[in-house]
């Protein structure tokens, strides 16, 4: 698994290589009598090695598990690229020491100091014996592993008796001992049984040790018998065509009367066994259980052998993790299992851990017992194999602690839970390479903590774990690799946004547990919960400090040279000597995230991490930058956001290479009043940030909205204080910023005017539009909103002081799925007309003081689920026409005319609510209480 820091070296010295600096340093080399001439060369070399051994451990990662000898060489092989990485920070390092005086002057100043000459030295001795020391790595390499191999014969087919083992265990299991699989158990038999004549795909997905096997197989052994004929076969991941054929052959004839099995299987290649298959399954009906699917192609490579259709019922069964192989089958017969509730999660337990005592678990164990299956969140796999293990142990509250208070370790070294890691590794070993740094990283963060789809996107890039493809943006591809971790069941999606992309994310708990385990066996991070001074003392090759508890202030002689990442999650660290000495020693940073710690200064040393990709002081108390900020050149992320930072320093025009910048402040968080929020001052050369992507935000003045159009890889922007002098060249600068997908407009103050005219071409992707202040007469009329059409999803209009009605306007918005009005429009009514806003999802009708009356025609709306209307003191009644909001989840209504429920309770209007299921009035007392009323559906069940 050292490929994963092979990757990273390789990357590294990819951009060596390709860089100018080493055109130009190497010319110069040639006048070297020394190591120096050799150095582009053996950097080379060096590259095409590791390339090599990355695709050799990409094929043997799976047999480490079981040999200790490879296991170790894995281990020299990550040290030496770790290495590799270290040689070429430095020298970067020596580049980034004179790039101030630019290529030509740098490349002088190498030979000029004798300091540099002697630097530079170095690292071309340290290549050269990089290269003795991989030559002696092969060779080892050679001797041991073959001898080792020679011995024990060839693993190649290790995965795939184990998968084959996994799949045997859950066939065998006891039916009384299955938990929660009912309802499941129901809908696959259905889809067996449904009289559809015709041959489908069922399949059944999820993470690894949900039961996807177990479920299967129960289902497999009670309906069988209504097949003409069955087969379950396991494909492992390194599976080979024929032995599936072969075994696919071997069961089918297995309980045969009339066929005779052919004898000659062994000698078959894949295409005569393919059509032996098919050649028995002509004329029957039949059903196959595919367990265990990776890869669409391994559906694909045995397809053709099942694909036969005779239109008897016939059914094909499919266990995948992955989302992709699930795919394949018909549509409306995929099923992806849930955990477990916590009443089955328990049951199960109990079933287990119990089996000898009827499953009754003593009282004075109750506790304890569940907080046990709260730490397996739902899995089958963890919950039966702890409820094992806890099982063979005494029934003692103080042993049942030990268990517990060892989880980790448990988890990690007890030969009884080496299932469970044997299932959840599987899923990690067969991950792509370019998936596993991304994983591993996940574990950085504190358990049961929500991942936000941006910050991880940034950080990948930061970290240099997202590889280009193509003309896409790197955050663009770290969300490739996003979606692809949550279709292999690695990660689950806590919540989408109302494009329906992900927008938090998680980790369950134990596969967290396995991911924290491999990432501190890879070296690739260390998660510290109290000690940080012990992981300091002993820090020196610590790469990734993941801080959750310090329980001590840091120490301000504090020596990790080989950091690249320093992550804090505990709020009570504040020195801000101590990170100076980080600064300090730490050279290589790559990442420091010090979000929602109380540190109100940052060191000028600050300017000495050349390698700083993201600087994250979110939630901090600094209210001042340093000058030396302008010499992070490498810096991509600058996050200040609820900072107490109002202006950046001048030297900000200098970050060259700044992707993401967030400076806002949410000044009245009730957000009651037009400025809730404020950026900071754009300084001089802001508009020269060629690479900005996101703006978040800034305070407009007049050479900013004019040079904001050559910020044109925008794709997301924030600007307050907008005022009607600004408008004509900032429509016209919006104009030129055709990636944009999110902007923010906030006016000066309530009477300013936001004047649009200007904007005559709106980006065709923009997908959000804020715009906080009054709009000029007129403003709906203009063609923006017929052309974002197509393209917008999300609009708020605040405090627009409108007076015609908006919605024939903005009707034409034909893919909103969001709109927010607050006081926006000063009329007495709103009619939404047959066939308007067909995707619209959300609507807030918020503080319109003289609306008295919302008319909702059959056909409008006709997807909306959550209707919210907030002050509004002079509506009465319920919007006529509510009846027809078929799809209507959630109604809630506050603050209205007080009347209102007068009114209601005596109207038809209960009757029209009667199919939401949440619909509740919300009245506020003066003595600030509220008074909740529910208006339809039923009681919410109490939490279990």
């Amino acid at each position: 698994m050292a490929e994963n820091a092979i990757l990273l070296a390789v990357t590294k010295i990819g951009v060596a290589l390709g860089g100018e600096a080493l055109k130009l340093a190497s010319s110069l080399f040639a006048n070297e009598v020394s190591l120096l001439t050799q150095l582009p060369s053996g950097m080379r070399r060096i590259r095409s090695e590791l390339l090599v051994m990355q695709a050799f451990l990409g094929q043997i990662d799976i047999q480490t598990d079981k040999n200790q000898v490879l296991e170790v060489w894995v281990e020299e092989v990550r040290k030496l690229a770790n290495h590799v990485e270290d040689i070429m920070d430095e020298y970067f390092y020596l580049i980034a020491q004179q790039q101030g005086s630019g290529l030509g002057g740098f490349v002088k100043k190498i030979f000029n100091g004798s300091q540099n000459l002697i630097a530079w030295h170095q690292i071309a001795a340290q290549v050269k014996e990089l290269e003795t020391n991989l030559q002696h790595l092969s060779q080892m390499k050679k001797r041991w592993i073959k001898m080792i191999e020679g011995e024990t014969g060839s693993s190649s087919n290790y995965s795939g008796e184990k998968q084959l083992n996994l799949a045997n265990s859950s066939y065998f299991l006891d039916e009384n001992e299955l938990v929660g699989i009912d309802r499941n158990k129901t809908k696959i038999t259905d889809w067996l049984s449904d009289g559809d004549p015709a041959r489908c795909v069922i399949s059944v997905c999820g993470m690894g040790g949900l039961g996807k096997t177990t479920l299967v197989a129960s289902v497999y052994k009670s309906e069988r018998k209504k097949f003409d004929c069955h087969a379950w076969i396991s494909i492992s991941k390194t599976y080979k065509v024929d032995d599936l054929l072969r075994r696919m052959i071997e069961e089918l004839y297995e309980n045969e009367k009339v066929e005779k099995k052919p004898n000659n299987i062994r000698e078959m290649d894949d295409r005569r066994l393919a059509e032996s298959v098919r050649r028995f399954l002509e004329k029957k009906k039949y059903l196959i259980i595919l367990d265990d699917v990776w890869d669409p192609k391994a559906f694909d490579d045995i397809g053709a052998a099942i694909n036969v259709d005779d239109k008897n019922g016939s059914r094909v069964i499919i266990t995948t993790r992955s989302d992709k192989v699930a795919s394949v089958a018909r549509d409306g017969q995929k099923l992806q299992p849930g955990l477990l509730e916590k009443t089955e999660a328990w049951d199960l337990f109990c079933k287990r851990a119990f089996r000898n005592e009827d499953g009754k678990c003593p009282q004075e164990l109750g506790k304890l017992g569940e907080e046990i299956v709260s730490k397996c969140q739902g899995l089958p796999l963890a919950i039966v194999s702890i409820g094992s293990l806890l099982s063979l142990r005494e029934k003692t509250k103080s042993e049942w602690q030990k268990v517990y208070d060892q989880l980790s370790w448990q988890l990690d070294r007890n030969p009884d839970l080496d299932h469970v890691k044997r299932v959840l590794n599987l899923s990690y070993l067969y991950l792509p390479r370019y998936l596993k740094n991304c994983f591993l990283h996940c574990s950085m963060f504190p358990e049961d903590d929500v991942l936000q789809r941006k910050r991880l996107m940034r950080l990948w890039v930061a970290e240099g774990l997202v590889e280009e493809r193509g003309s896409s943006t790197m955050e663009e591809v770290a969300e490739d690799y996003l979606k692809e971790l949550v279709h292999r069941c690695m990660l689950q999606v806590v919540e989408t946004n109302e494009f329906g992309r992900i927008k938090h994310c998680r980790m369950h708990d134990i596969v967290r547990e396995l991911a924290v385990s491999l990432s501190k066996k890879e070296n690739f991070s260390v998660v510290i919960h109290d000690d940080l001074q012990m992981v300091v003392k002993t820090g020196e090759e610590k790469r990734r400090l993941s801080v959750h508890k310090c329980g001590n202030e840091l120490q301000s002689s504090m020596e990790l040279p080989r950091l690249r990442t320093f992550t804090v999650f505990d709020p009570s660290m504040s020195s801000s000597s101590s990170f100076s000495s980080l600064c300090s020693s730490s050279k290589y940073l790559t990442v420091l995230d010090l979000q929602g710690i109380s540190i109100e200064r940052v060191p000028d040393e600050i300017g000495d991490l050349f390698n700083l990709h993201f600087l994250g002081l979110r939630e901090t108390k600094v209210k001042v930058l340093p000058e030396s900020l302008g010499r992070l050149r490498n810096l991509q992320t600058l996050d200040l956001f609820k900072s107490e930072i109002e202006k950046l320093p001048s030297t900000t025009e200098n970050l060259k290479k700044l992707r993401h910048l967030f400076a806002e402040k949410i000044v009245d968080p009730t957000y009651k009043t037009i400025n809730s929020g404020r950026g900071v001052r754009a300084p001089m050369g802001l508009w020269n940030l060629k690479d900005l992507q996101t703006l978040q935000a800034v305070e407009a003045n007049m050479e900013f909205v004019e040079q904001l159009g050559n910020l044109t890889q925008i794709r997301s922007i924030r600007i307050w204080k907008v005022r009607g002098i600004h408008c004509e060249h900032l429509c016209a600068s919006l104009s030129r910023l055709r990636y944009l997908c999110y902007l923010d407009l906030n006016a000066s103050d309530e009477n300013e005017i936001l004047l649009l005219g200007g904007w005559d071409h709106p980006p065709q992707h923009l997908l959000k539009l804020n715009l906080r202040g009054r709009l000029a007469e007129g403003t709906m009329e203009l063609p923006l909103f017929s052309a974002l059409g197509s393209s917008l999803r999300v609009l708020y209009l605040g405090w627009s002081r409108l007076r015609e009605d908006p919605l024939r306007s903005l009707s034409q918005l034909t893919h909103l799925v969001y709109l927010k009005l607050e006081r926006a429009f000063d009329g007495q009514q709103l009619w939404f007309r047959s066939r308007w806003f067909p995707k619209l999802k959300e609507l807030f009708l918020l503080d319109l003081p003289k609306l008295d009356q919302v008319d909702v025609e059959d056909g409008a709306m006709a997807r909306l689920e959550h209707l919210f209307m907030n002050d509004l003191p002079a509506l009465k009644n319920v919007p006529r026409g509510i009846e027809y909001l078929t799809s209507l989840q959630q109604l809630y209504l506050k603050d209205l005319h007080p009347e209102f429920i007068e009114r209601f309770e005596e109207s038809d209007d209960k009757n029209k609510v009667q199919h939401i299921p949440y619909a509740y009035y919300i009245f506020q007392r003066e003595d600030q209480t509220f008074d909740v009323t529910r208006l339809s559906g039923q009681e919410e069940e109490e939490e279990q």
